[in-house]
């Protein structure tokens, strides 16, 4: 599990270095807090940090799941996979909102494997019990 508790820390400081950016980003543009709109670049930096959040709530609990009941390996690759897809993401959305679709893809694909697995390994071991 050191591997999957490695790559949950990576994404989870992933996401803190993206608010870092919006905080960043914020200065740059001139967007006091508490507003989250007023230009455009710089809502693309607060959409990044935002839908990572909202990737990340799907994203922890399915990492674990997958590692307790399907590959604790399976489950660290898988989530270094998303970890890179959301660094892509953010590369491609802070220069262009059309340049963010590779990078959720990169994400996406191993999040839906993740959750998919552990559904399937969660319910043989309800199966077996």
């Amino acid at each position: 599990m050191t591997l999957v508790y490695l790559v949950m820390m990576i994404a989870l400081l992933e996401y803190y270095v993206f608010g870092l950016a919006v905080g960043a980003a914020r200065g740059k543009y001139g967007v006091k807090a508490p507003a989250t709109t007023g230009h455009p670049d710089f809502e693309r930096y607060y959409r990044i940090q935002m839908n990572t959040l909202e990737q990340l709530m799907v994203f922890v609990p399915s990492l674990w799941v997958f590692a307790t009941y399907v590959s604790t390996s399976w489950a660290a690759g898988l989530g270094a996979v998303f970890v890179i897809g959301r660094l892509v993401y953010f590369v491609g959305y802070a220069k262009a909102a059309d340049k963010r679709g590779i990078g959720f893809l990169i994400s996406a694909l191993p999040l839906l494997a993740l959750m998919i697995g552990g559904l399937v390994g969660l319910g043989l071991a309800l199966r077996a019990a």
